[in-house]
């Protein structure tokens, strides 16, 4: 806890991606927070199928599923919807192609995102491919 704050003061919220997660806030509704949103849950389904906290596969699969179904509902562009499905089926099984799915997603979403979103997942597909390199 801070000293500077009093005893009965809630801490902070602190987003695993707050580039991505202040994009979505500010942007407009429709299209472009939805965007926004869709990227920000594909990430931290990506953080979270990868590496020292790395979720159980029956929790992988079941995080999917309702992830999937969540961003059905939601208004994505053509060239962005298909992406985001397949980088979130990919964190549910095999995890291998998750980088090359993730980087899918940033191409079709560079319109969409600032410079400090592109920024968090290269961030995280470096990341992420450091911790499902093989080991020699």
């Amino acid at each position: 806890m801070q000293a500077n704050q009093p005893p009965y003061a809630v801490l902070p919220t602190e987003f695993r991606f707050p580039a991505l997660a202040a994009l979505a806030g500010r942007a407009q509704l429709g299209g472009d927070r939805e965007v926004a949103l869709a990227v920000y849950l594909s990430a931290r389904l990506v953080q979270d199928s990868v590496g020292a906290g790395c979720l159980s596969d029956v929790a992988r699969a079941d995080r999917a599923t309702n992830a999937k179904t969540w961003v059905s509902s939601f208004a994505l562009p053509a060239a962005v919807r298909p992406a985001i499905v397949r980088l979130i089926e990919s964190t549910a099984g095999d995890v291998a192609s998750v980088v090359e799915d993730l980087r899918a997603v940033v191409a079709s979403t560079r319109a969409y995102l600032d410079i400090h979103s592109l920024a968090e997942l290269d961030r995280l597909a470096k990341s992420v491919d450091t911790a499902t390199a093989p080991s020699m």
